[in-house]
């Protein structure tokens, strides 16, 4: 090698790359809460509770149906409008062997003010129990507490209940909005024709007007309804007249 040849360079290593930090396991997301709904044509769940009006049970309504209602709290607007509304139609509920019973997530003390309050401002006396269920243990059963709506509140939830302790209907309303008490009164009469006589009712069905009747289900039942003498605009759809 000559003195201008430049002494061979060490090889340089590679420069170290960095690692990059490990992402953090990522949060686990919170299952959503189930909401347990009891079912229909089956058995209401029972329960036993504190009301204004002393203890009351499923099984002390046995013999008459039972509109049983939860509303979100005591002293609140869209609430107060619907008990006047009950209180006003109760007359007619119990002409159709049909009793009230309201709920909330609210103390019995703030319930007997809450009902003094409503007559007092607005002259409607409250004339069926409502339900302390401070525990949440009647509103559970029912389905009446939707996390997604409010943690500790039941939402508008409506079950008509039969004679026999069977649940018949169920709605429910958002907290905002409303319930028809006419619309609940015209369901319970619907139910209740329907049990008797083994029929449908129509869409906006009124107690007088005419009924539907179930559809046929062998080819011999569409020759015999055919021949029966009932409305029937086509084999399925026939509509009669109670006496």
């Amino acid at each position: 090698m000559s003195c201008t040849d430049s002494a061979p360079k060490a090889a340089t290593a590679p420069a170290a790359v960095a690692a990059a930090p490990a992402a953090a396991p990522a949060a686990p997301v919170a299952a959503a809460p189930v909401v347990s709904l009891p079912r229909i044509n089956e058995p209401a769940p029972a329960f036993s509770a504190k009301t204004t009006f002393g203890p009351r049970s499923l099984a002390d309504y046995k013999g008459k149906w039972l509109v049983l209602f939860s509303h979100p709290a005591d002293f609140t607007p869209v609430c107060t409008t619907e008990f006047m509304a009950f209180a006003k139609a109760a007359d007619e509920f119990k002409s159709i062997n049909t009793e009230l019973l309201g709920l909330s997530i609210d103390s019995i003390f703030s319930h007997i003010a809450w009902v003094r309050n409503i007559e007092e401002k607005f002259g409607v006396a409250i004339p069926f129990p409502i339900i302390e269920d401070l525990k949440m243990e009647v509103a559970m059963a029912y389905g009446m507490i939707h996390p997604g709506a409010g943690d500790t509140s039941a939402v508008r939830a409506t079950f008509i209940i039969d004679p026999e302790g069977i649940l018949r209907a169920m709605v429910y309303y958002p907290m905002t909005n409303g319930r028809s008490v006419a619309e609940i009164m015209r369901l319970v009469k619907g139910l209740q024709t329907s049990l008797k006589n083994g029929v449908a009712t129509p869409e906006g069905w009124q107690p007088g007007d005419k009924v539907l009747v179930g559809a046929p289900v062998t080819v011999d039942d569409v020759k015999a309804r055919l021949a029966a003498g009932l409305e029937t605009t086509d084999w399925y759809f026939s509509m009669k007249t109670l006496a």
